[in-house]
């Protein structure tokens, strides 16, 4: 992993471009099964995320979304970047601060405070955000503004050492 300005960015764009490759075989599938489909992506998104050293897996919160192919890496995405850290390397008040900065109309609260464990939820107009101290969860449309945002996360949050 570097830590890049643009990483989040870098990762969906690979990811989108990979599951553009993988086009006509994501359509195929998805005619004879929408669950193997829905494999096949996740399979994309394992491999996308692997070569940036982080888990990526796309969720499907609306199974019939899934047959929306062209919507896929565009939504419902979570990054695992280290599944055992349980705090934050910089204060949560910078996380929720830097959320109502660049995500106009967001608000941002704690969350998911319990065993020494630490999060923030940042609620959006289209979703909501989940920034836990080793993994994002993006469950909304990622549009500008949050790109901003999860990149500003990976920046100064996931990929500090």
């Amino acid at each position: 992993m570097n830590s890049d300005c643009n990483f989040f960015s870098r990762i969906i764009g690979e990811l989108r471009a990979n599951i553009a490759y993988n086009g006509d075989a994501l359509q195929a599938v998805l005619k004879k099964s929408p669950n193997l489909a829905y494999q096949k992506v996740n399979e994309i998104a394992f491999f996308t995320g692997s070569r940036f050293g982080v888990n990526l897996q796309l969720h499907f919160p609306d199974s019939r979304k899934i047959a929306s192919l062209d919507e896929y890496g565009t939504e419902n995405i979570g990054i695992v970047v280290d599944k055992f850290r349980k705090t934050f390397p910089v204060p949560r008040e910078a996380i929720k601060n830097k959320a109502v900065e660049l995500v106009p109309g967001s608000k941002a609260q704690d969350a998911y405070m319990y065993e020494g464990k630490e999060g923030v939820k940042v609620l959006l107009q289209n979703g909501r955000i989940e920034v836990l101290p080793g993994s994002i969860h993006l469950w909304c449309r990622i549009d500008e503004p949050v790109t901003r945002y999860a990149d500003w996360l990976m920046q100064n949050v996931y990929l500090v050492k």
